[in-house]
């Protein structure tokens, strides 16, 4: 389902009443709030204005006018007949019959719309957010050991101390054998931020960051065990292949890196 192409800025309700009339047209009945949601890119806020727009805009296109009033042609005058007075009691009034709320996840039909009926949604119960205090307990000892795995799988595929400033700053030297852990598990956690973020990701950037995601904790669980195999068999010096595949790495997390950055700042075709 195809609807109009909406701007990059957020656009107020007046702007988007064509486009939900156009979707309900289409449709043959009023679209829900999840609709509205999906297919116009916008807030719960606006797609619930828009929902009421659309009811108030259809139970006056289809209210019946109003008859215009006759006039009674004129005739004779009749002398108004004076009331008997009387002496009954007037009745005691009768108690007014409870009105019973209506359910507000009921169907309610749609006038202008024969057949159709829409449900509105409970407003959801606001959750309070998980403390993420718990999350530094569980990375701080993985952190240790991915560290320490990487920087020594480093070291064993030839990763080591380079100057990276000859003659401007000769006594500055730099472990590259700690670039493993930063760029491997820092866009691991990237990757799987995006994937888990929620309907603000574009679906080619989720789907990508999903299997990126994957891949990265994969790759990332299969270079400790090889580090750790050979650490406890003592090798000295990687075999060729591992010092190839790990030689890769850094650029494989850049390009992994820049693809993924570009897929969250576009938008989908359909």
């Amino acid at each position: 389902m195809t609807t109009p192409t909406l701007s990059a800025y957020p656009r107020a309700v007046e702007d988007l009443i064509p486009a939900a009339r156009a979707l309900a047209d289409k449709l043959g009945r009023v679209p829900s709030r999840n609709l509205l949601m999906r297919e116009l890119r916008v807030g719960s806020p606006k797609a619930t204005a828009l929902r009421e727009a659309l009811t108030t805009a259809d139970l006056t296109r289809t209210a019946p006018p109003t008859a215009a009033p006759v006039e009674t042609p004129p005739g004779r005058a009749v002398d108004p007949v004076p009331a008997e007075p009387t002496t009954e009691p007037e009745p005691s009034p009768t108690p007014a019959e409870p009105v019973n709320e209506p359910d507000a996840s009921a169907p309610v039909a749609v006038a202008g719309h024969p057949g159709s009926t829409i449900t509105t949604d409970p407003v959801p119960a606001v959750r309070k957010p998980m403390r993420s205090w718990v999350l530094l307990l569980l990375a701080a000892p993985a952190f240790v050991a991915i560290w320490s795995g990487w920087v020594g799988l480093g070291e064993l595929t030839g990763f080591g101390v380079v100057h990276p400033l000859p003659g401007i700053w000769d006594s500055f030297s730099l472990n590259t054998a700690i670039t493993l852990p930063v760029g491997v598990e820092a866009y691991a956690a990237y990757a799987l931020r995006a994937w888990l973020s929620g309907d603000g990701v574009p679906r080619r950037a989720r789907r990508f960051a999903a299997w990126s995601a994957i891949g990265s904790l994969l790759l990332g669980a299969a270079g400790q065990v090889a580090y750790h195999l050979m650490e406890s068999a003592g090798v000295t010096s990687a075999p060729w292949w591992i010092t190839t595949l790990v030689a890769c790495l850094p650029v494989a997390v850049l390009g992994m890196g820049a693809a993924l950055a570009h897929l969250l700042h576009t938008r989908d075709e359909s």
